[in-house]
């Protein structure tokens, strides 16, 4: 509780709890503080180890192909030469690669399926905390791989990050969620996707041949992963639980009292105080929520169903095949390579750019609004860069307009469908279903990711740019999707919200 002592304020002595802190109900120092605590030690795994590997790509598949200078033909074993059986060939190394690659999606589908349990039995901050010890094993692992020559060390290292980033999709929105005041729920709940981009763009700078995408340095840039990780283990004790965890799950009045005066520098929190006691009445009239429950009541299957659309709306969108058609579509157009990766950079920042925006607006258009003109962006630009492939052997200038396509695409995807998904679970359900309806989505999510990464490149190799038809498809039907059956959930409790499922 804050330390109550005399202060001069007008002329005469006053309580520095009652009179000097004003009453706030917008963003303060500690709640900014909370926030960079809970949020860059958690989406900057996710972020970061999603991009980290596009750069030093060949310099890793080099390193698992192994020395191959001295080997020799199957037919030199005769004549008793030393054959390099270190030396792997192409389908192996590719093979290898794949897994390296795919095992961090099968981490966070892992990952994702636990944040009920965690999130339930440890708490929020709790479960947070924790989750960095799966940090520090994975950077062991990856950090020195090369050193152990054993690119099993690497895959296993890549597991346990993405089983921890998959924890971290849940946590992270849902404690930002529930610390969050109800004016700047959406901005707050968006900072997760914002920092995803920023690490992103992050592991491209430093996966540069210029700085550590090097032979030498790559396993450096792997282990880098580690940094954020510290820095929310010495800032998050500093924070407080979530009020809304004390106070539903663990029935603690005081401690959800504590807290929320420390989150908004006020004793005045009487308003939201009796909003979660409401919230805590309500749940006390339904039965625990359990699987079955989740996936028989209307009252909750309905939400839970409209969480998944949105969190495949992501997926399914096609941003992950934009990006890896990017370089080819910026080298059609005549850059060189230097130019094609000085242009890459350009559009992770505009992602950057446009998540700031998204989080600006999400409080004054709404997240349905957000997430229909994203959608509509993105079918647009998808649209116009299918047309703009299929031409440019004809047309010479087209290309052009396919590198403006897709840095649009990414504006459109910045704009709702990047940031949105990820708390609007957490808006959809009370204290009692968020865990489980949290962790259902969170493993929708990374499976749609695994699947897109799995099929679209057999699915380009056999159609060509005709693969972008299926995304065109797929953001219409989420367009229509939103705008007929998500609820509009701006301004409003969860109690509002969950009354409208009920209804």
């Amino acid at each position: 509780m804050l330390k109550s002592y005399p202060k001069l304020f007008n002329g005469k002595q006053t309580s520095f709890e009652t009179e000097i802190l004003p009453r706030k109900k917008g963003l303060n120092c500690r709640i900014a503080f909370a926030i960079a605590a809970g949020a860059i030690g958690s989406s900057f795994q996710h972020g970061y180890n999603t991009g980290v590997l596009n750069a030093p790509q060949t310099l890793i598949e080099g390193w698992i192909r192994g020395d191959c200078g001295n080997a020799s033909s199957s037919d030199d074993v005769t004549d008793g030469t030393a054959v390099d059986t270190t030396c792997l060939d192409p389908t192996t190394v590719t093979l290898i690669w794949s897994w390296v690659v795919a095992i961090f999606c099968v981490g966070g589908m892992i990952g994702g399926s636990m944040v009920g349990f965690a999130s339930s039995y440890f708490g929020r901050k709790t479960a947070l905390l924790l989750n960095n010890i799966l940090v520090v094993l994975a950077t062991l692992l990856m950090g020195l791989a090369k050193m152990a020559g054993s690119y099993q060390m690497l895959i296993a290292g890549r597991l346990l990050i993405g089983i921890n980033s998959g924890l971290n999709a849940g946590l992270a929105p849902m404690y930002l969620s529930e610390i969050a005041p109800k004016s700047l729920r959406g901005a707050i709940g968006t900072v997760y996707q914002l920092i995803i981009t920023i690490s992103i763009l992050l592991a491209q700078i430093l996966g540069m041949k210029n700085v550590l995408g090097t032979d030498n340095y790559w396993p450096l840039l792997l282990s880098l992963t580690i940094v954020p990780a510290v820095f929310q283990i010495v800032t998050l004790p500093f924070c407080p639980e979530s009020p809304k965890f004390l106070l539903l799950d663990r029935d603690d009045e005081i401690g959800a009292n504590k807290a929320l005066t420390w989150l908004r520098g006020t004793l005045e929190v009487h308003d939201e105080m009796d909003e979660m006691k409401q919230e805590q009445e309500s749940m006390k009239l339904v039965p625990k929520v359990t699987l079955k429950e989740m996936l028989t009541n209307p009252a909750l299957r309905t939400p839970l169903i409209i969480a998944n659309m949105m969190m495949l709306a992501q997926q399914l969108s096609g941003i992950n095949a934009a990006i890896f058609f990017s370089t080819r579509i910026f080298e059609s157009a005549g850059l060189d390579e230097s130019a094609s990766q000085s242009a890459t950079l350009g559009m992770g920042a505009m992602n950057v750019a446009m998540t700031f925006v998204s989080l600006v607006l999400i409080e004054k258009a709404g997240r349905k609004t957000l997430m229909i003109v994203g959608l509509c962006i993105m079918f647009c630009m998808t649209t116009l860069l299918l047309v703009s492939l299929v031409l440019s052997a004809t047309i010479s200038w087209i290309s052009y307009l396919a590198i403006v396509a897709v840095i649009l695409f990414v504006v459109g995807f910045a704009t709702g469908p990047g940031s949105i998904p990820w708390f609007f679970v957490t808006e959809l359900f009370t204290q009692s279903g968020r865990p489980i309806a949290s962790s259902i989505a969170v493993a929708v999510n990374w499976s749609a990711n695994f699947l897109v990464g799995l099929g679209f490149s057999p699915i380009q190799l056999a159609a060509g740019p005709y693969v972008f038809i299926i995304f065109i498809i797929t953001q219409l039907l989420f367009i229509i999707y939103v705008w007929l059956v998500v609820p509009e959930t701006k301004g409003k409790t969860v109690e509002e919200v969950t009354a409208q499922f009920r209804k």
